[in-house]
């Protein structure tokens, strides 16, 4: 089925519905329409924190301390 038959086929479904129920429809049109901006969004956010090195100097860390630096051996 095209894009455009389920438009069509939606709008003939809404155009034979009451009131309360059109606006039910369209009550979750507005939630899935959300949530598809919202999957987009988080998507692109992802994105960018792959492609972006903000977080690269923990990578690279350097080792403060050594076992040199051990003053008690833990044996529990």
């Amino acid at each position: 089925m095209t894009r455009q038959n389920i438009i069509e086929r939606t709008l003939f479904a809404i155009n034979q519905l009451p009131d309360d129920k059109a606006q039910e429809i369209s009550n979750f049109a507005d939630f899935v329409f959300k949530r598809y901006e919202e999957e987009l969004l988080n998507s692109g956010i992802k994105k960018l924190i792959s492609k972006g090195n903000t977080f690269e100097f923990l990578n690279n860390e350097a080792d403060d301390y050594t076992i040199s630096d051990i003053k008690e051996v833990y044996n529990g």
